[in-house]
Parts: C-alpha cells; sequence; structure tokens
C-alpha cells in the first residue's frame, strides 16, 4: 500500500520535485486534477483493507486532504453490491464546472452534480440487460474509462473489461453496445456484440466523431462514435498493449506503447518504444530516444501513460517496474524523471495556474507561469524542492504487483 506522490516542474520540465507519500499505507487506484471553475483540485479514490474504498480530495496540492467518515461513492444498499475499488475520475464538461464521474468494480459509473460533495449510480447502465453477462478480466470486473462528448451533453462513452465499449445519447438513461468490428480472441464468436476486453479508448474533444480504441488483441479507430470499428494496427510489432492518450493538440496524433503479447506482457524485444501515429493510425513510428533498447523487460498499464496541455506537450508513462519516463517534445525525446519505485499503475497530468508558493524550505523561485500537474503514484521518497509543474502518479500496491489486467 504505497500510496500516491506529486511531483512538480516549471514549464520547462526540466527538473522535478516529488511530495509524498499522500495516503500511505492505502491503495490509490485513480487521480485527477480539476482546474474548472477556478479550481484547484485534486481527487484521489483511496483503498483500505479496513475502510474500503474512499474519494477524497485536496484544494492545496496534497497539504490536506478530506476525511470522510463513510464512503461517499457506494452502491444503494438494495443492490446488494458493495464498492470495491475506484478505477477512474474524470472531471466533466467545461460548461457543467460541477460535474464529476467515477468508474468502479464491479463495473458502473457514478455521477455527482454538485463538485463531488454527493454521488448517485447511474441506474441506466447498472441495471443493464448484459451487466449479468459481463465477466472480470484479470483485474476485476471494471468500468475503467469515461469519455463525455464535449460537443453534445447528453452523449457519453465508457468502456468496461470485460464487456465492450458503451454510449449514451441521452444522458445515462440508456446505453448502447459499440463493438461492432472489435474482436474478442477468447471468445468463441470473434466478433461479438459485447464482452470484448477493451483496455482503453481515447480521444479528442475537438473531433466528437473520432475515437482510438486500444484492446485485449486489436488496435481500432472509429469515425462514427463507436458505431463501427475498424483496424488501425499497421507497422507496430504487437497489436496487444494498454495505454493509449490522443495529443492535447492535435486530434489525429495518438501514443501507444505494445506489449508482446497476452501470455508475455512485456515490450517486443527488449525494446522500451512508444509508438506515435500522426495520422490517425495511417501508419505509426517508434520513439526510442533516450529510452533502454536493450534488455528492456518492461510493461505499461492502461493508466500509466499521460500528456500535460503544455506546447511543446509533456507526455509521460510509468513502467511495472517502478521507472517514471518523460518527454517534453510530444515524444521526440525521452528522460527518466524517476526510478526505484514499486509498480506504477497510473500516470496523470495537468496544467494548473496556481500562484507561487513555497512547498518546502528549500524553494526560494518564484512561479511565473502555468504550472504543470500530473499524477502519479509510487513509493518513493519525498523530494525537496518545490517548483511549478505538477505530476500526480499511483503504483500499484505490494500486495498486487501483477495488477495486469487481461482486458
Amino acid at each position: 500500500m504505497k500510496g500516491a506522490f506529486l511531483l512538480r516542474s516549471n514549464p520547462a520540465r526540466s527538473r522535478w520535485e516529488v511530495g509524498g507519500p499522500h495516503f500511505p499505507g492505502s491503495s490509490v487506484y485513480a487521480l485527477a486534477y480539476d482546474g474548472r471553475a477556478g479550481r484547484r483540485r485534486l481527487w484521489a479514490g483511496t483503498g483500505s483493507m479496513h475502510w474500503g474504498a474512499v474519494l477524497r480530495s485536496s484544494d492545496d496540492f496534497g497539504k490536506t486532504w478530506t476525511q470522510p467518515e463513510q464512503a461517499n461513492v457506494r452502491f444503494p444498499a438494495e443492490t446488494g453490491v458493495s464498492l470495491k475499488q475506484i478505477w477512474q475520475i474524470r472531471p466533466g464538461r467545461a460548461e457543467e464546472p460541477d460535474a464529476l464521474y467515477c468508474g468502479v468494480e464491479p463495473a458502473a459509473l457514478f455521477e455527482s452534480r454538485d463538485g463531488g460533495e454527493s454521488w448517485s449510480l447511474n441506474r441506466g447502465l447498472f441495471d443493464h440487460p448484459h451487466r449479468p453477462q459481463w465477466q472480470p478480466g484479470g483485474g476485476g470486473l471494471c468500468l475503467h474509462t469515461i469519455v463525455p462528448d464535449a460537443t453534445n451533453r447528453t452523449r457519453m462513452m465508457v468502456a468496461i473489461s470485460t464487456g465492450g465499449v458503451y454510449r449514451t445519447d441521452d444522458g445515462g438513461r440508456t446505453w448502447q453496445v459499440k463493438n461492432r468490428g472489435v474482436r474478442a480472441e477468447f471468445m468463441p464468436d470473434k466478433y461479438p456484440e459485447f464482452g470484448q476486453c477493451v483496455h482503453k479508448v481515447a480521444h479528442h474533444p475537438s473531433r466528437p466523431e473520432q475515437f482510438f480504441l486500444q484492446n485485449h488483441w486489436g488496435l481500432y479507430r472509429s469515425d462514427d462514435a463507436g458505431d463501427s470499428w475498424h483496424d488501425i494496427a499497421k507497422n507496430v510489432p504487437s497489436d496487444f498493449g494498454f495505454p493509449m492518450v490522443v495529443h492535447p493538440h492535435d486530434p489525429d496524433t495518438v501514443y501507444i506503447i505494445p506489449l508482446e503479447s497476452d501470455e508475455f506482457r512485456c515490450v517486443p524485444e527488449g525494446k522500451l518504444r512508444v509508438y506515435r501515429t500522426r495520422n490517425a493510425g495511417g501508419s505509426w513510428e517508434p520513439l526510442t530516444r533516450g529510452l533502454p533498447q536493450r534488455d528492456a523487460l518492461e510493461t505499461v498499464l492502461r493508466d500509466s501513460m499521460g500528456t500535460d496541455s503544455l506546447d511543446p506537450a509533456g507526455v509521460y508513462f510509468g513502467t511495472r517496474s517502478g521507472k517514471l519516463y518523460g518527454s517534453r517534445d510530444g515524444g521526440g525525446s525521452w528522460t527518466a524523471i524517476l526510478q526505484g519505485l514499486p509498480p506504477i499503475v497510473c500516470v496523470k497530468a495537468a496544467v494548473s495556474g496556481e500562484p507561487s508558493r513555497k512547498v518546502a524550505p528549500a524553494s526560494r523561485a518564484r512561479v511565473r507561469r502555468a504550472r504543470a500537474a500530473t499524477a502519479r503514484r509510487a513509493s518513493a521518497r519525498p523530494g525537496k524542492k518545490a517548483a511549478r509543474r505538477a505530476t500526480l502518479r499511483r503504483a500499484a500496491p505490494r500486495t498486487t504487483p501483477a495488477r495486469k489486467k487481461k482486458r
């Protein structure tokens, strides 16, 4: 149980300061930053063997955190279901500054309309007739991806392992399965209506109809908001993998990290390579500068890659062996930011306009520009000096080192 750590830097992103651990002794499977409506709020989904899963927040970059007396995200008693983990925390659209969403295990969607003060279960998805047939993947039966449509308040897409992709067009009252063209190698029917082990779905808000999908086996793009998917696994060593992110300023640029196979979940050939497409999956190129290309038997999990919104964009990812890498130039070159950590299961990034302040006595620098934040979670010693960019990341607890999801 390693908790969460906060990394901060200035816009140059050449040096990083490590803060934490936050929630030592607790597992943290979800982190998010909410900068809407003047907030500078961090969210963390913490888990305890004694107290269960709880959603907590901080408005001072981790100096203090809320301490709920009871679980604030919980299933209604009449469902007979208990919350296991919070897998995803997603702020809503900019024009809905008080909307928040949580994806949880067992697979369900929770919604808040008051900035996280209260939460309700989305019954349209929970009561879906497919639900009894969803099956847990290697990491559990989890709703791990939430993608609100930036232009249509009534539309949202979610991904479930193993259940597949579902979309609502009426604000969550009803949900339609959206898996046409996505295969499921482990099922008798290789292209079932539902039950696919989707690992991640990525999307740029400027392209409401275009989505990208990393499947348990398969790499796909949809140009009709998920109504159909077609294969884009060209020039990649494997179409198996977990993470997938879209460039913050270019909707046709996507990053993935292929793994060799379901049986051997390490990067192919012992070469740690990020693959990037700049033409929406028409072709892919390996990004290797600064990354080990020999004996690097690394694994990168579904939420262990993120981008910031600076220009040039920062791209970050963490490995199951506890290494955090970052790029300040959209993936052109990479540096090892931190090593020697426990398995990293999530990396989140954001830019904050927080005014300058000291975070440690050794810090003298003043912040004149935006501060980037990446949520990361691992077991590292806190650093000393404060700066202006922030990275939150989280790592899998030692008790679950193989947080590999067969999704």
